[in-house]
């Protein structure tokens, strides 16, 4: 069992996905800001996102860059964890009404420009039967292009039109050099557009963080799950992104580590799903096949796998658990593996930091585990308490704002 944090005193609460993604990070978000809160902050991932929220009125939006919380009209800020995409925010403001009055963006932030999508796109495509499962946005593409080139493209740079237009160039070249011809508008079009991205957002610096914590209680909201963490999740099937609670730790000294998870576990595409199953009837309304993420798959409720999110990710102060509506007499819950008819795992272990090798290995054996242990919990929320050793803060019975309880 992961012991619980205490962040005696925290307001801020920073919400982690302890799955592969789409356990209802945006819907929990939503709620807390319905509490008042300052600020929603994101602080990983980018425009791959897809947060869903309907309101008590019916409202439905999924949320990619701006937060959770904009229908509640609270402000956001990207981080400098964030990867900006200045043409999908642009049409996400224009499906929200334009709220740019309610965004604010490190200058620091990198910037995912069409090239780093078309080559993403291009490198997937090109892997065939041994797809590692994108989103086809370009976010890694842009990760990765940053760590060999210190001169990438930063939402500080559209403050001059020289310096952005300079490096936009570089990545079309590189790009262009490494994979060929890419599809992409021409290079006047999109500097013309990363220009007006500048003049409709306010850019700030490090310090407007410390600003809103200071002004009031926020929430941290992440993107994606620990499970497809750069460096804890099952490599190769992971995100260019660290999806624990790491950056919001770079960020703030204290806060409330809530953790979310299904009443079953699920995931897109490839990659280890040990608990996968037939069995469960559970239509997806916001999760379609997709042609880069690949089918949706469903599985029991991990609790070995979501054990070890907890762990990795450092302790949980409180859990939020979505989907409670959804039970049903089928859906069992996973408490131990068996892999190669050896002793039964209830526990996988963790490796070094950033030991990629060591993270390799455990899908490989993932990729063989099966269910061991499987029942039907009476009572879900208390036996997802218990297994993963902390109190349920957050219960979600349905998609919409007043279909949650919050204990906290």
């Amino acid at each position: 069992m992961v012991a619980p944090r205490r962040a005696a005193g925290a307001e801020h609460v920073a919400v982690v996905d302890l799955g592969y993604g789409d356990a209802g990070k945006g819907t929990v978000v939503d709620a807390l800001c319905a509490t008042a809160r300052r600020a929603v902050l994101r602080f990983n991932g980018g425009a791959q996102a897809a947060h869903n929220v309907i309101t008590a009125s019916g409202r439905h939006h999924t949320f990619a860059q701006f937060g959770a919380g904009t229908l509640q009209g609270v402000p956001t800020h990207l981080t400098r964890f964030m990867v900006v995409d200045p043409l999908a925010l642009s049409a996400e403001a224009s499906a929200l009404g334009n709220p740019y009055h309610l965004l604010t963006v490190d200058e620091d932030a990198l910037l995912a420009t069409p090239w780093h999508r078309a080559a993403n796109q291009l490198r997937e495509q090109r892997r065939g039967d041994g797809r590692h499962g994108s989103c086809g946005l370009g976010v890694g593409q842009t990760m990765e292009y940053a760590l060999q080139h210190p001169s990438a493209p930063r939402v500080g740079d559209v403050r001059s039109p020289s310096r952005l237009r300079t490096r936009l160039a570089q990545v079309r070249a590189v790009l262009t050099e490494q994979y060929g011809p890419l599809p992409a508008p021409p290079l006047h079009a999109v500097v013309d557009a990363f220009l007006a991205f500048g003049r409709a957002v306010s850019i700030v610096d490090g310090s407007h963080v410390a600003k809103l914590l200071n002004e009031g209680p926020c929430v941290f909201e992440g993107a994606q799950g620990v499970l497809l963490d750069e460096w804890r999740g099952w490599h190769p099937y992971t995100t260019w992104s660290t999806t624990t609670f790491d950056n919001v730790a770079a960020l703030c000294d204290s806060f409330i580590r809530l953790g979310v998870v299904r009443t079953y576990t699920t995931r897109h595409g490839a990659g280890p799903l040990v608990t996968e199953t037939t069995d469960l009837d559970l239509p997806e309304p916001h999760n379609a096949v997709d042609e880069w993420q690949g089918s949706f798959r469903i599985g029991h409720f991990d609790a070995v796998a979501h054990r070890y999110a907890a762990e990795v990710a450092g302790g949980l102060d409180g859990l939020a658990i979505t989907h409670l509506d959804r039970v049903t007499p089928a859906m069992k819950m996973c408490t131990s593996y068996t892999v190669d008819d050896d002793q039964p795992w209830r526990r996988v272990v963790p490796g070094p930091p950033q030991d990629l090798g060591y993270q390799s290995a455990l899908t490989a054996l993932l990729n063989r585990a099966r269910p061991g242990d499987l029942h039907t919990p009476e009572n879900w929320p208390a036996e997802i308490s218990e297994v993963l050793g902390a109190p349920v803060l957050v219960e979600s019975h349905g998609p919409a704002t007043n279909d949650k309880k919050l204990r906290c």
